[in-house]
């Protein structure tokens, strides 16, 4: 299984380019985290689990780091972000009083 960017760089326009490129990284991480997760699980030997296990975390911070560049590199990311931090915070409440 090769990998290969899910869009077409030469139909963007060449602003989007950079958000685009830290988008499909963001997914790729994703998927690497989700297939080494899935790996150690059915790994039978112990340090193979381990190793798969931390590259699985390692995995992670490289979304981290992509998408804080995404942040800066997208004023409309960083407002949705918030926004839904704010709406996640309202049904949290909601939810939890549901519960209560």
């Amino acid at each position: 299984m090769l990998s290969r960017i899910p869009i077409d760089l030469g139909k963007l326009d060449p602003e989007d380019i950079d958000r685009e490129i830290l988008r499909a990284a963001i997914i790729a991480d994703l998927d690497a985290i989700n297939l080494y997760k899935q790996m150690a699980a059915t790994a039978t030997d112990e340090k193979i689990q381990a190793v798969l296990l931390d590259v699985a975390r390692e995995e992670k911070t490289h979304v981290g780091e992509f998408q804080a560049l995404l942040l800066q590199a997208d004023e409309e990311q960083t407002e949705e972000l918030a926004h839904s931090e704010e709406e996640y915070g309202r049904n949290y409440r909601r939810i939890t009083f549901l519960f209560l």
